[in-house]
């Protein structure tokens, strides 16, 4: 079965793609993160999740990204959200939709997202996301189970992923 995993980031990826290949799934990553501001870190982060694809040998798609279609369809009016409030339930709606855009439009049989490895992204929330977008072709993996984010830190490392230090939107960033 061929999986289209939503990829926040080349580190997260890193332990999913493992997990759905154990899982016996054909992984293929799609990079869709218009929320990434600004544009030299979106660019940092793609050119990590093309090497990871490189390394792994693993096709990539890479969504056109329209920031400021995300800022008003995602974050209009909740700017000042703290991080997990409404702006990043919409954020994640608007990239599991593209997602499942994507998945239907190239064949794939089922989508999922590596948003889950994170222990700062709410799990429940993301998967009645995927479930609202395709109740039966969404799979709601939780890659934080078996140490998840532990293992994609120490393969962030052994592959020289360059590592982030906030979500992605210019609302997210740590002072």
């Amino acid at each position: 079965m061929r999986v289209l995993l939503h990829t926040c980031c080349a580190p997260c990826a890193s332990h999913c793609i493992l997990v759905l290949q154990r899982l016996g799934y054909d992984v293929t990553l799609f990079f869709s993160n218009a929320n990434i501001a600004p544009q030299d870190e979106y660019g940092k982060r793609l050119d990590a999740v093309r090497l990871l694809a490189e390394r792994l040998g693993l096709p990539l798609l890479v969504d056109a990204t329209d920031h400021a279609d995300w800022l008003e369809k995602a974050a209009k009016g909740f700017e000042r959200e703290k991080e997990k409030g409404v702006r990043c339930e919409r954020c994640f709606r608007y990239s599991l939709s593209r997602t499942c855009d994507a998945m239907r439009a190239h064949g794939f049989d089922r989508f999922t997202t590596s948003l889950s490895v994170s222990p700062h992204k709410h799990t429940p929330t993301l998967f009645t996301i995927g479930r609202d977008l395709d109740a039966d072709r969404f799979l709601a993996l939780n890659f934080k189970k078996e140490k998840g984010f532990k293992h994609s830190l120490r393969l962030a490392e052994e592959f020289g992923l360059y590592r982030q230090n906030y979500c992605g939107c210019e609302f997210s960033v740590r002072d």
